[in-house]
C-alpha cells in the first residue's frame, strides 16, 4: 500500500530523517543513532518514507544507504506553489491595510 506523502511528512521524526538524509545518505543504523529510539522504530519510519518515494535505497555491499529524493519533493513543492501565490497576495493586502492604519494614527 502506497503511503500518503502528507501523512509521511506530518510526523516530526520522519521530517528529521529527511533533513539528515538531505545532507548525507545514511544507513538505518546510522539514523537510529541520531534518535532516542530503536533501529526497528526507525525502520518503520524509513518504510513510510520509502513507500512515498521521498527516499531511495541504494545497496552498497551489506549495507543499504538511503538517499533523499529531490524529484519527489519537487513534485510536492509544485503542488504547494499554487497556494503560495494566493498566500503572498493576501499577505501583501494585509501589509497594505496595516500601513494605511499606521499612517492614519500619525
Amino acid at each position: 500500500m502506497k503511503q500518503d506523502i502528507f501523512q509521511a511528512i506530518a510526523d516530526p521524526t520522519r521530517r528529521a530523517i529527511l533533513t539528515f538524509i538531505a545532507i548525507q545518505a545514511l544507513t538505518p543504523t546510522a539514523m537510529a543513532e541520531k534518535f532516542d529510539m530503536s533501529r526497528q522504530a526507525v525502520s518503520k519510519h524509513i518504510k513510510v518514507l520509502h513507500e512515498c518515494e521521498l527516499i531511495i535505497p541504494e545497496q552498497s555491499g551489506r549495507e543499504i544507504y538511503y538517499h533523499f529524493n529531490p524529484k519527489k519533493m519537487q513534485e510536492f513543492d509544485h503542488w504547494l506553489a499554487q497556494f503560495r501565490k494566493s498566500w503572498e497576495t493576501r499577505f501583501n493586502q494585509l501589509d497594505d491595510v496595516l500601513s494605511t492604519l499606521k499612517k492614519q494614527k500619525k
